[in-house]
Parts: structure tokens; C-alpha cells; sequence
């Protein structure tokens, strides 16, 4: 049988037949299955070191092979769980149930729980995941691996195990090099940069874990002002006044950063923010409003896929428009309202197409205003033409709103946004001709 094409293994890209494993991938994986028939605590610790040295010393080609061979030689014996099933559909006892779910249960879980014996296993495993993610477009048989993965690391990430922090100027410099690294929403310039937002009318505060205790895991930016800013410039400029924070009566949180793409899909960020509000409203009790200033990341690719617009999209490719006051005020009679459209009707399966509303909304907030020009930056023009949303952290109504939305999908918003998504704009964006906009 050709194992390639029974397990969907990609050819080679000279498409000279299947992907071979080096001999260094077969010996880390050799080194695996020992670990997984061995029994002793001591011996077991010993071995899982050497495999996962082994693993870190292949290089890209043999990591590639490696993956295909936990595929391969790691997963569920198809026979074994045909028969199981087959007994437990013959007689429902609670014997064959056990045996069938024992069946199911993938041997590259047992295989990573072994690994991360091993002193950083749990570091090098969460980096494996992230290699597994940046080429599983291109190796979708690897989706088992990242999946067993995934499963094991919210078990290993639950919020029992995370220690909140706040980060200030006088946390190590090791770790605040990270935060300049890792910053994905609004880049931090330097040091000078970093100082301001940690300055005392800001706060900044991070999940850590045991077993990465130099390493953020998540962390989230606020400043502390009077009343809901629309902009994002004020609260990231280093020369911007530093405020006395016990006049605050706001705090706007305009950044929220996931620093390890290994643990793409555990979620801790709805405890992160949470928590974070509860924390600020003990330690300034003035502060009764809780709201977000969040970017639109995917406005301008749904913009690009609708044909009716082309004008208009060919009006935002002018340099500078925003300057322009008779263009900009055409573009923000058109575009706010195509926003609300987009965050309120474009979807992803049932859920908002939009990542960022899918976040804060599954967290319980309420999409509260969609700010004109509220990102002039590079970055924010080119992902969302500038624009910007509050969504607004009410306490009393999180639980309420995070029902309604796991639920049944609904979007808590204000009834100006819900009348904006109705607005026919003067050039419509027409269902017949884009799929991803519904009637």
C-alpha cells in the first residue's frame, strides 16, 4: 500500500513521488515509541529529554518528515476501533464503552504528556505546535498532531495554573524586551515608547505560567482617561501628558497581544480582560466605564471583495485622503455605515466575520460606536481605512451578553449601529454579488 496516499501525505514539490523521513527524523521517532514503552518515572524523564533533543536538532525537511511520522505511526489503530465500536453497538455495557473510548484516544497524547517530563517540554511542545500551524495549510494531514496538541495545552493552560501580573517599568528588562517583540496591534518604537505606556496612567498586565515564567502568554494595554476616546494616537503617543490616574473615570484598553502562536485557540484572553476589569475597578473606584478601542483587521479585505465599489475603493488608494476634507467626509458618509454592515452581518459560519467582534463579543461586550479616522497609522489605514470600534465592558451585563451570544449568536449593539447596518449607502455593497454579505 502506498502510505502516502492513504494518510494524504503531499508529494515533493519536485513531485518526484511521496516525502521520505531523514534517518534523524526516524531516530527521534524511534526514541519516541521507546518513551512510550517505557515505565519507569526516572528512565522515562531521561528519555523524554533525548527525544525532544532529537526532535530540536532536525532541521526543517526532517521536522517535516517527523510530523508525517506522528501521523502515521501515532494515531488510533482504525481496525481496533472498528471492533471496539462493533462490541459496544452489540452490547452497550459500560466495559465496551470504556474500551471504545480508550480506542479513540489518539497515542500521541500519551506520547506528549511523557515529553513534558522533560525539563522546558512544555516550552519545546508549545513551540512544535507552532510550526505545525504555519505549514498546515500546506500539510492539512498534520491537523490530528496540532489538534491532540491543542487539547492537551487548554488543559494545561487553564486559568488555575496562570498568574496575572502587572508589568511596570520595574519588571526585568528580560521580559520587557518581549513586550516590544511581541506588541502585534499597535507596534511599540523603542524604549522610550514602552515607558509611556507603563507610565501611571497606564497599565499593562500579562498571563504568565509555571513552566514559563519569564514568557508572557497574553497581555493587554489600558489607559486610564476621561470618558470613551475614539482615537487610538493619544493613548500610544510617548509625548502625550501622563494624567493623574485617580481623576480617571474611564479605562480604555487598546491592546490585547497573544505572544505564543503555539497556543492559537486556548482560551484564556475573556479571563484575561475580566479579571483586568475587576482589578482596576478595586484599585480606582472612580472608573465606572470599561470599553475597548479595537481595530477592524478584516474591513478592508471584505471591501476588496465586493465589485460594486470599485470606485471607492479606488478612492482610498489616494495618498493621504484623509487630509482631503470634502473626500474624507464623502468616504466616512459611506464607509461607517458599510462597517456596521460588515460587523453585524458579514459571518463566519454563524459568528461575525470580523476576528476582533468575535472576541469581545464571546467575552459579553456590547459593540458600542464605530469611531471616523480612529487609527491614521499605516497599519490601521491599510486594515480598516482608519476606522475603529468601542466595545463597551459593562459588569452587570457580561454574563447576560455572553449567553445571548454563545447561545444564540446574537450581537448586543446600539440601536445607532443596528440603524447604520440598515442605511443604504449610495454605492451598495449587493448579496448577489458577494457571498460573504448576507440580504
Amino acid at each position: 500500500m502506498n502510505l502516502a496516499g492513504f494518510f494524504g501525505w503531499p508529494t515533493r514539490l519536485n513531485g518526484s513521488g511521496p516525502r521520505h523521513p531523514s534517518r534523524a527524523a526516524r531516530k527521534a521517532i524511534l526514541l519516541c515509541r521507546n518513551l512510550l514503552s517505557e515505565r519507569g518515572e526516572v528512565s522515562g524523564t531521561l528519555l523524554a529529554g533525548e527525544a525532544l533533543a532529537a526532535y530540536q536538532a532536525l532541521d526543517e525537511a526532517s521536522r517535516a518528515g517527523f510530523f508525517d511520522l506522528l501521523v502515521q505511526e501515532f494515531s488510533p489503530d482504525p481496525e481496533q476501533v472498528g471492533r471496539a465500536g462493533d462490541a459496544y453497538r452489540t452490547n452497550p455495557s459500560p466495559e465496551n464503552l470504556a474500551q471504545l473510548q480508550a480506542s479513540v484516544v489518539s497515542p500521541r497524547e500519551e506520547l506528549f504528556q511523557r515529553l513534558n517530563l522533560a525539563s522546558g517540554g512544555t516550552r519545546i511542545l508549545v513551540q512544535l505546535r507552532s510550526r505545525l500551524l504555519r505549514k498546515l495549510d500546506e500539510n492539512p494531514h498534520w491537523e490530528p498532531v496540532a489538534t491532540d496538541l491543542e487539547r492537551l495545552l487548554i488543559a494545561w493552560f487553564n486559568r488555575g495554573f496562570l498568574e496575572l501580573r502587572r508589568i511596570d517599568w520595574r519588571t526585568s528588562a528580560l521580559v520587557l524586551e518581549k513586550l516590544i517583540r511581541y506588541e502585534a496591534v499597535h507596534e511599540i518604537q523603542g524604549w522610550n515608547d514602552l515607558r509611556r505606556r507603563l507610565e501611571a496612567d497606564r497599565r499593562c498586565y500579562a498571563f504568565f505560567h509555571p513552566a514559563l515564567p519569564d514568557e508572557p502568554i497574553i497581555f493587554i494595554e489600558a489607559a486610564l482617561t476621561h470618558g470613551m476616546s475614539e482615537r487610538v494616537q493619544p493613548l500610544i503617543d510617548p509625548d502625550s501628558p501622563v494624567l493623574p490616574p485617580e481623576s480617571a473615570d474611564c479605562a480604555m484598553f487598546y491592546s490585547i497581544t497573544n505572544c505564543q502562536e503555539g497556543l492559537r485557540g486556548v482560551p484564556f484572553g475573556s479571563f484575561l480582560i475580566k479579571q483586568v476589569v475587576e482589578d482596576l475597578g478595586r484599585e480606582f473606584p472612580r472608573i465606572r466605564k470599561f470599553a475597548t478601542v479595537s481595530p477592524v483587521p478584516g474591513f478592508r479585505e471584505w471591501l476588496a471583495a465586493n465589485p460594486e465599489i470599485a470606485d471607492l475603493r479606488t478612492k482610498l488608494e489616494r495618498p493621504l485622503w484623509w487630509e482631503n476634507k470634502v473626500l474624507s467626509e464623502e468616504l466616512r458618509q459611506e464607509l461607517v455605515p458599510l462597517c456596521a454592515r460588515y460587523l453585524l452581518q458579514a459571518k463566519n459560519g454563524r459568528e461575525p466575520l470580523d476576528p476582533v467582534a468575535r472576541f469581545h463579543l464571546r467575552n459579553g461586550a456590547r459593540l458600542e460606536r464605530i469611531n471616523w479616522l480612529g487609527d491614521t497609522s499605516a497599519a490601521g489605514m491599510q486594515r480598516s481605512a482608519g476606522l475603529m470600534v468601542n466595545y463597551f465592558y459593562r459588569l452587570s451585563d457580561l454574563d447576560r451578553n455572553h449567553e445571548s451570544y454563545t447561545r444564540d449568536y446574537e450581537i448586543v449593539a446600539t440601536s445607532e449601529i443596528e440603524s447604520m447596518a440598515k442605511r443604504k449607502a449610495s454605492r451598495p455593497v449587493t448579496p448577489a454579488n458577494d457571498k460573504r454579505l448576507p440580504a
